[in-house]
């Protein structure tokens, strides 16, 4: 996947989504060529490939979920992403797929968990595909618990890895890791830097060479006022904070809107020093360092 932004650095374009208003509106209208549009618009800003979901519909709808998914790949020729995770609505999309109109790329599954595996039972049935697998929460004693420690988030993606790789052949390069960024407000244990450590340690594992590490940036600045301190996009540039420190750590995808502005900043950025800062920090001292992002 190739971008435009100013990292070296693939893009899956997340806006065919009803979870912004006006997809909503184009989806609620039917309005497929509105669809294409957009589609069209994020390829051109440099998406290698589109996530593609249509919201609670698609489990009810599947004929018009296929006719969105033979829409899109009328007038983009990248691969689809497909979000759910409900397994018959996969189904749906893998069977409406045309690789040819791919140029031969295999579709994504986003996303396998180690709860959620029975996605892979699609692997069987339609060929190859790539994965995104969610690193965030890991299977213990037989239920879910979330990973807070770079170990636990690195561990369970490498474990997944490998597993996709042994029983079921796929290349490393057909795996991405969704690290899964969370939200700065919140985040007083430290699991951004625990992210980032993760990012590292994955990067470098020799039996992981190959395997892709990406997450969305749309939770970062959750429940953060527009403005940063220095009176620049807060949201953009802790986006573009977290991509500078962790681009060179080996992270190379984002979900997200290709057309934004992602850019390193430099070392005097007012948002980069903040988040690193908060990077140092937990507890009451975390919630201190972020309100440091939009208050001198």
């Amino acid at each position: 996947m190739t971008s435009s932004s100013g990292f070296n650095i693939g893009m899956i374009g997340d806006r065919i989504n009803p979870g912004f208003k006006s997809t909503k509106a184009l989806m609620d209208a039917e309005d497929l060529p509105g669809v294409q549009a957009l589609a069209v618009k994020q390829v051109e800003a440099g998406a290698g490939a589109l996530d593609v979901t249509i919201g609670p519909r698609e489990a009810t709808d599947p004929v018009f979920l296929a006719t969105v998914v033979r829409a899109i790949q009328e007038v983009v020729s990248v691969p689809l992403c497909f979000d759910s995770p409900d397994i018959q609505v996969q189904e749906v999309c893998l069977k409406t797929y045309d690789r040819a109109r791919a140029n031969g790329k295999p579709a994504l599954i986003n996303s396998i968990t180690e709860q959620r595996w029975d996605l892979m039972n699609l692997h069987k049935a339609f060929g190859p595909f790539q994965v995104i697998v969610m690193a965030s929460e890991r299977m213990q004693d037989g239920a879910a618990k979330s990973n807070k420690t770079a170990d636990e988030i690195a561990s369970t993606a490498k474990r997944a890895a490998l597993r996709l790789q042994a029983d079921y052949g796929m290349a490393l390069d057909d795996v991405y890791i969704d690290v899964s960024v969370s939200a700065v407000v919140a985040d007083t244990n430290g699991l951004h830097r625990a992210t980032l450590e993760a990012v590292r340690m994955l990067h470098t594992d020799p039996q992981l060479q190959g395997l892709h590490i990406m997450g969305g940036l749309t939770n970062i600045g959750q429940q953060l006022p527009p403005k940063a301190a220095d009176g620049s996009d807060l949201k953009l540039s802790l986006e573009c904070a977290f991509l500078t420190l962790a681009v060179p750590l080996g992270f190379d995808t984002i979900l997200c809107t290709p057309w934004r502005n992602y850019h390193p900043l430099p070392d005097d950025n007012y948002v980069l020093a903040a988040y690193k800062n908060i990077l140092e920090q937990t507890g009451s001292n975390a919630l201190r360092a972020v309100r440091k992002l939009y208050r001198r």
